[in-house]
C-alpha cells in the first residue's frame, strides 16, 4: 500500500511539472503543436534566443513576421565553429565571444524561412517567420 501511494504521489508530481512547465508564458508553437519557449515579445520587440556551443539550440524556431526583432544568441564556454555565425541572405557575420549574450537586430522580418550557419558550415538554424 505504501509503495503504490508513492508512486501514485510521484506520477502527480511529473504530471503536474509537465503541465507547469508547458503552460508558462507564451510560447510560440510549432506547426506540430510543439512549444517553443525561445521566441518572446517584450515591449514590442521578438527576441529569439538561441544557444550556440557544438551547434546551435534550438535549431529550428518559430516567430512572428512584420514586428521589430532581435536574434540574441548567448554563449557559455563557446570555443567551437558555432563561436561564428553567418546569416547569408542578411549579409550578417558575427563572431560570438565565448561566453555571453550577443543581440543581432534583424528588423522587422517578413514572412519566409531565414537560414543561418556556423563558421565552417558545419552547424545550422533557422527561424522560420508566420504571419
Amino acid at each position: 500500500m505504501k509503495s503504490s501511494t508513492i508512486a501514485i504521489l510521484g506520477a502527480v508530481i511529473l504530471v503536474g511539472g509537465a503541465s507547469l512547465l508547458s503552460s508558462r508564458g507564451s510560447a510560440t508553437t510549432l506547426d506540430a503543436g510543439v512549444p517553443v519557449h525561445n521566441v518572446t515579445i517584450n515591449n514590442g520587440i521578438q527576441i529569439i534566443t538561441v544557444s550556440a556551443m557544438g551547434g546551435y539550440s534550438p535549431k529550428k524556431s518559430v516567430a512572428k513576421a512584420g514586428i521589430p526583432t532581435v536574434l540574441r544568441f548567448n554563449t557559455h564556454g563557446t570555443f567551437d565553429c558555432s563561436s561564428t555565425v553567418h546569416i547569408p541572405s542578411m549579409g550578417i557575420s558575427k563572431n560570438l565571444p565565448s561566453s555571453g549574450a550577443t543581440e543581432v537586430d534583424l528588423g522587422s522580418p517578413k514572412v519566409a524561412t531565414l537560414q543561418g550557419v556556423c563558421g565552417m558550415g558545419m552547424y545550422s538554424f533557422e527561424i522560420d517567420f508566420k504571419g
